[in-house]
């Protein structure tokens, strides 16, 4: 999720009956980045999902 749209993931995931879901926030915008900057987010993201992932198996 992008920075700007966190509550509505929060309110998403809370309508779902999913409150306090996990998820990663990267930098906004989406649209107007570079690959290069596309390719940096992507990875932070990815590093982050596996942060929860192990976390979530402690």
């Amino acid at each position: 999720m992008t920075e700007p749209f966190v509550s509505a993931a929060e309110l998403m995931g809370q309508v779902l009956g999913a409150d306090g879901y996990p998820f990663v926030v990267i930098d906004h915008p989406i649209s107007s980045a570079t690959t290069e900057q596309l390719a940096d987010r992507a990875r932070l993201a990815a590093e982050a999902c596996v942060e929860h992932l192990v976390q979530s198996r402690a």
